[in-house]
């Protein structure tokens, strides 16, 4: 079956009306070549963006910010009663010990009865938390002193005191926290800073502090995460495009449960991720989604199967290949039989029975959807089916699909590396685009260190103060010691 197989609009069989102006064309003999040829084109047109048509958030990459038409799920009523639940955990406030500030109140003894001689019986607290927002200043007073021969002495300030007034590192943590980690744009930070803070503060001071975080980042945390990434048993990669002042740059990413790194670059091939400098020294496994440049790279690899269900609910919802239903199927079974053993992993045995059940689907599946075969050569057409070319690449990287189930340590899908460059998606559709390549280059940066802090549970807040003090994470630094 091809593309339009079993697809229907209004009712109406477009596979079918397909079909039928294939049939008149091949029966017609008078046709001239050149309307042959145009109708042959205006077909196979059509099969494709019927076959686009078709595809949504649950069989295809499609994300459903772009499913218009996707099945909202309606929530079913628990029958439970509003509110937190028995045994659940709260975020109930809780008196603190040592209030920042303490307001005794006196009774109105004369609004007590009279005779009542009465006597101090400690007090009943109540507390009332509310947020001080306030600028700091702090003057350094450098002592001075002169000689009797008239030359004047002054006392050292610190290194990082350079001018007469000047932004603390708290000041520049806080801005590159709303500006990088929390994706607000310079207009409404100025905005903030002044209204909220006192402080005023200019987009190009904002650009400044960014650039200033991405280069002790640069020189503090790039060379250690580049370092673990490489060293790393299991990896993951992907890269999605971004908006480059009208121009269309990648951001490549290449990150695990406990590191990342995101870079941008002109290039989305092996030219990039060369210059980034990850990949050309891994030697573990490497999640992706079959983008055939990793391929380049002598790793192991384990192909995305989220990509594959997302595909195989394609082919058996649109084309009807029930091979499809079946590997679907099969690979969810086989993940949960995975997760349910990961520690004790599948015996040997078992293994091969799973091997043998993902060759039998496949082996059922060519002859339901063989390959295409011209009549006037006898070879495969350049052009096959989706299901066609889904089915040859399962049996081609058989190895790469079922690495999960072999080696404890690989994941089932490449969902953690799609998580890690998520949010570059979400800045550019609040800021448009990156104006420079500069900004692009120190918005990665920092990101990835922020996010590297997060999976080590080091709060953004935090992270950033420690950077501008020029200071790294505890982890990094043990890091950086083993390496």
């Amino acid at each position: 079956m091809d593309n339009a197989s079993i697809m229907k609009i209004d009712n109406v069989s477009v596979a079918e009306a397909i079909d039928e102006a294939k049939a008149a064309l091949a029966k017609d003999k008078h046709i001239s070549s050149a309307t042959r040829v145009a109708m042959t084109l205006l077909i196979t047109l059509i099969s494709i963006l019927i076959g686009r048509l078709h595809l949504n958030s649950k069989n295809s990459s499609k994300p459903p910010s772009q499913d218009q038409n996707r099945e909202k799920k309606k929530r079913k009523k628990s029958g439970r009663s509003k509110g937190g639940q028995k045994g659940h955990v709260g975020l109930t406030l809780t008196p603190v010990a040592d209030p920042d500030e303490v307001i005794n109140l006196a009774i109105d003894r004369r609004t007590l009865p009279a005779n009542g001689n009465y006597q101090a019986d400690g007090y009943t607290a109540r507390q009332v938390v509310d947020i001080k927002i306030s600028r700091q200043i702090t003057e350094y007073r450098a002592e001075n002193v002169v000689s009797k021969n008239g030359i004047q002495y002054t006392a050292k300030f610190p290194e990082n005191i350079t001018r007469p007034i000047q932004y603390g590192a708290s000041v520049k943590a806080h801005s590159v926290y709303l500006s990088i980690h929390q994706l607000i744009p310079y207009e409404r930070l100025q905005e903030q800073f002044n209204n909220e803070y006192s402080i005023p503060i200019s987009t190009g001071s904002i650009c400044n502090f960014n650039a200033e975080a991405a280069a002790i980042v640069e020189e503090l945390f790039e060379p250690t995460v580049k370092q673990a990434l490489a060293n790393a048993i299991v990896s993951h990669a992907d890269e999605t495009g971004a908006n480059l002042d009208g121009k269309r740059i990648w951001l490549h990413n290449c990150s695990n449960e406990t590191w990342t790194w995101i870079a941008p670059h002109t290039k989305r091939g092996q030219e990039a991720m060369d210059d980034i400098g990850i990949l050309p020294v891994f030697n573990g496994t490497l999640c992706h989604d079959h983008w055939k440049t990793y391929f380049n790279y002598g790793c192991d690899h384990q192909l995305c199967n989220a990509h594959h269900l997302r595909e195989l609910t394609f082919a058996y919802e649109e084309n009807g290949q029930k091979w499809a239903k079946k590997m679907h199927n099969f690979l969810l079974n086989l993940n949960e039989e995975v997760n349910a053993t990961r520690k004790n992993k599948l015996s040997k045995k078992k293994k091969e029975l799973r091997r043998a059940k993902y060759q039998s689907i496949l082996k059922k599946g060519n002859k339901e959807c063989p390959a295409a075969i011209s009549k006037d050569t006898g070879k495969i057409t350049v052009k096959q089916s989706k299901s066609r070319n889904l089915l040859e690449r399962l049996q081609e990287h058989e190895d790469n699909v079922l690495r999960f189930m072999v080696e404890s340590l690989v994941p089932f899908t490449n969902n953690q590396g799609e998580r890690d460059i998520r949010m570059f998606k979400v800045q550019q559709k609040i800021s448009g685009c990156f104006r420079t390549m500069d900004g692009a280059v120190n918005f990665c940066k920092v990101r990835s260190y922020l996010s590297t802090c997060a999976k080590n549970g080091v709060s953004a807040t935090e992270a950033l103060e420690l950077l501008f003090n020029r200071q790294m994470p505890d982890f990094v630094r043990e890091q950086s010691a083993a390496s």
